[in-house]
């Protein structure tokens, strides 16, 4: 939320930057009036744009950002068959989940829904392994999804039988 507000306030300034070249370019007055309510309107539209983009998939092959992120915890999948696969990823460098889709592919598909159902089976999570890199999952060929077992818990010490202190006892 915090880059949303970063990216709402460059849009602003670079249309606010734009209506004060129009305001002083040497030009017809309606021609100057017409660009700084253009440059107005542009900045709620703009707001607007942005907040519905929060709800919406963003396309796996336009992650730039992230291109360095080794791995991605898969944490749910959804199938539009013949449309897209829709994913919720936690990646390996952040807690929050992010939104991505991935063009229909049947093979991908049905790895990802037998990977996900023995994962289920054996209380596993599943992980994706180098989701974001220069060629896109058609060019590289095999998506590369594994089974990560949960870490096995430390085995519990046997108790120890209290001691009690008996006042009448002569024992010490």
């Amino acid at each position: 939320m915090d880059t949303l507000i970063y990216v709402y306030a460059a849009a602003v300034a670079v249309a606010a930057l734009l209506a004060s070249i129009a305001i002083w370019a040497p030009r017809k007055t309606w021609i100057r009036a017409t660009a700084v309510a253009v440059a107005a309107l542009f900045m709620p539209l703009v707001y607007a744009e942005l907040t519905g983009l929060l709800s919406r998939p963003k396309p796996i092959k336009f992650e730039w950002f992230e291109r360095h992120v080794e791995q991605a915890t898969v944490l749910s999948v959804s199938l539009l068959e013949g449309k897209a696969i829709y994913l919720w990823l936690r990646l390996d460098s952040s807690l929050e989940p992010r939104y991505y889709v991935m063009p229909w592919r049947k093979q991908f598909a049905e790895k990802l829904e037998d990977t996900i159902e023995a994962a289920v089976k054996s209380n596993s999570s599943v992980v994706l392994k180098k989701p974001f890199f220069k060629k896109g999952f058609g060019e590289h060929g095999e998506l590369n999804v594994q089974i990560v077992r949960p870490p096995s818990q430390p085995k519990k010490l046997p108790r120890v039988p209290p001691r009690i202190f008996n006042p009448r006892s002569d024992e010490i």
